[in-house]
């Protein structure tokens, strides 16, 4: 029974580190590409929606993604998908990505805006913090609460032993040993 109470949170730390771990990973491949210097004419090849939600009594999210195309410093032609991009950028279209080189190209069309998205990343990962704060926490007040309960319906191994003239409390093992 106490498997569960320890599993569940446990679980949801994991999860949390996870998320926390993708999102850094992902603001530094945007930082890298905004500091890199590096700007290119993209061209947007096409527009999509994906939608979240709308089951039950949740609300629908919709978010616009966009596919562009461009010719890296390189030679090479580099194509990625940004998801929330601007509603003015229409199939067609021509903007000004920023990228920078190496192996894998990091490559974005969100204008530079590092404070805006510095603030944004430490308000989501302060929010992930408390839930693992939380879980934590949670598994610590259980452990408190419940073993001395347990130790009242399944019995303790320890044995305890109160000596009359001083008071003192040994364990049973250690008061055989006394003279």
């Amino acid at each position: 029974m106490d498997f569960m109470f320890y599993a569940g949170p446990t679980f949801i730390i994991v999860i949390t580190t996870l998320m926390a771990a993708a999102l850094i990973r992902r603001g530094l491949r945007i930082r890298q590409a905004w500091n890199s210097g590096l700007t290119a004419e993209a061209r947007c090849l096409r527009t999509y929606t994906t939608t979240s939600g709308g089951s039950g009594d949740s609300s629908v999210h919709t978010t616009l993604n966009h596919v562009y195309e461009f010719v890296a410093r390189d030679g090479r032609t580099i194509r990625f998908d940004e998801p929330h991009g601007s509603g003015t950028v229409l199939e067609g279209d021509y903007v000004t990505v920023f990228y920078s080189e190496g192996e894998q190209v990091n490559a974005t069309a969100h204008r530079p805006s590092p404070v805006r998205h510095g603030l944004a990343l430490a308000g989501i990962l302060g929010f992930l913090g408390v839930v693992v704060v939380f879980c934590v926490g949670f598994m610590v007040t259980y452990s408190q609460i419940f073993d001395p309960i347990g130790d009242v319906f399944f019995g303790t191994d320890d044995a305890y032993v109160v000596d009359e003239q001083t008071g003192e409390t040994f364990p049973a093992d250690q008061f055989a040993e006394m003279p």
